[in-house]
Formats: structure tokens, sequence, C-alpha cells
């Protein structure tokens, strides 16, 4: 595959985490990466203690791996809450509790793009209810973004693998996304097209590229069936990622698959004969 007209980035909750989370940005450099991205590392805690997040800040650092994306609490990734904003009580107080602290240490680390996600349908509350809240947590979120200079994700997951989460196709988020955008006038939410999740719901992706690609803040790959490495699936990601370019996108490309029973370093052999570690700049 020709990747070099492609920036990609390792994403850091599936991949290398056979290693303890601060050892990870220095394997990702190891590997010839120089970006990486992150699902909110603390599951349990949407306010983690300073030292913490000074921890991974100096990982990252040191390393010399830019992070160029992360995601606000969203509960137990991977695992079945798959999101927390729209969910009323608890959850939806843990998001906004983490807002600002996202954000602010996106912008310590110069991330410039934070997504994201919905909570799954409850039964507590009406559909129209979750997605009043939603659309209000949303909002915050975008606020906060802007002030750090970033763009707002929303991001469509995949009806079999979770049937509770109710974005599960690119004209939906997209129609989150231009809510949002009309409610905060801040042009700043984009839909986080990932590829798997898309295909996974039998969506015609050269149709959702063509779409969407003008309103797409970030890209993310993972081969279908298996959501294993490019070649590992029947996605053809040369044409996929050619039409991407066509369509204008010329953003990040995140890798965020899993990488097998062999370490993630591995993984990467469908990059060999390309400079990974250029594109990735």
């Amino acid at each position: 595959m020709d990747s070099t007209d492609h920036r990609f980035t390792v994403n850091l909750s599936i991949l290398f985490t056979e290693l303890p989370l601060l050892e990870r940005p220095a394997a990702a450099a190891a590997a010839g990466f120089t970006a990486v991205e992150l699902w909110w590392p603390w599951v349990d805690s949407p306010v983690p203690e300073p030292s913490e997040l000074d921890a991974l800040r100096s990982a990252l650092t040191d390393a010399g791996t830019r992070l160029t994306g992360l995601n606000f609490y969203a509960g137990q990734l991977p695992g079945p809450d798959r999101g927390a904003l729209s969910v009323p009580g608890e959850e939806s107080d843990r998001f906004r509790a983490n807002i600002d602290v996202a954000a602010d240490f996106a912008e310590s680390v110069g991330c410039t793009a934070l997504n994201a996600l919905y909570g799954n349908r409850v039964e507590s509350a009406s559909d129209a209810e979750q997605d009043a809240l939603a659309l209000e947590n949303l909002a915050l979120a975008a606020h906060a973004a802007d002030r750090i200079g970033a763009v707002l994700l929303v991001e469509a997951l995949n009806a079999p693998e979770s049937p509770k989460y109710p974005l599960v196709s690119a004209p939906k988020a997209v129609e989150v996304v231009d809510a949002v955008n009309e409610a905060t006038g801040l042009g700043n939410a984009r839909f986080l097209m990932d590829l798997y999740h898309l295909s996974m719901n039998g969506e015609d992706l050269h149709r959702v590229i063509d779409a969407y690609a003008a309103k797409t803040g970030h890209v993310q790959i993972a081969d279908n069936p298996g959501r294993g490495a490019p070649g590992t699936g029947e996605l053809d990601f040369a044409d996929l990622l050619g039409r991407l370019a066509k369509a204008g996108y010329d953003g990040w490309v995140g890798l965020e698959y899993k990488p097998g029973d062999a370490p993630s370093a591995a993984s990467f052999n469908w990059l060999s004969g390309t400079a990974h570690g250029k594109a990735s700049s």
C-alpha cells in the first residue's frame, strides 16, 4: 500500500496495550510513529490526580510523540458503557466534570481534536430527553474545544457491537455535528469517520467519503471482519484512503485496530516499504 500521502497516528488505547500506559508512547516512537491518540485513559476517573496527568504528559514529551486526538471521559472503554454525555444523572455529571480537565490537558500537549462519545440508550429517560442532554453537553464540549483551538469530534459506532448506541450511521452522526454547530455558532464540530464501524453497519464507504469528507475532522481505520490491521480482512484501504485524499481529506488517519496475538509492533507490516514514520509526523 502506498501510504506516503497519509499521516498516520497510533491509538495507544488499543495498540501497545501489552505495555503500561506510560511506556506506550516510547514504543510507538520506536515503531516509527511520531503521532498518537488516546481514549480517556482513566476509565474510573474523569478528574484524575494532577500527578497522573503530569506523568502522561512527560511520557508523551520524552518519547517525542504528539498527541493528535483525545476522548473525553466515556466510561468503560473498551466495554459496555460506550459513552456518558447523554446519560442523565451521575454519568452526565462525570462527563461535565471532565470537560475542562480533558481540554486543558489537550492544550498542554498540543492536541487539537477531542472526541465526545454519546452514551448508550437508557430506560430511565426518553430518547428525546437523552438527545436534549447530549446536545447541551456537546455544546459545552464544543466551547471548551474552541477555547484551546481544537475541534470537537462526533463518532458513529456500529450496531452489531453497540446495539444501544444511538449513532450507528454516518448520516446520524453528521446530523448531530450539524446540530451542535447550529447550537453554538462555533462551527468546530466535525465528523469522526471510523471506516471499521461504518463497514460493520453495512454502509457504502465510497458514498460516505464522497458525502462527508468535507465535514470530517478525523479518520480511523481497522479491517473488517475482525477489527485487525489492514490486510487481515476484506476492506481495500489503498482504494479507501485514495478516495479520501481525492475528496480533499488531508488530516490524520488513526490506526485503531486490534494487533492480534503478536506484539503490537509486528502489526505494522502492512506499512512495510513505506516511510510510515515520516507519514505520521
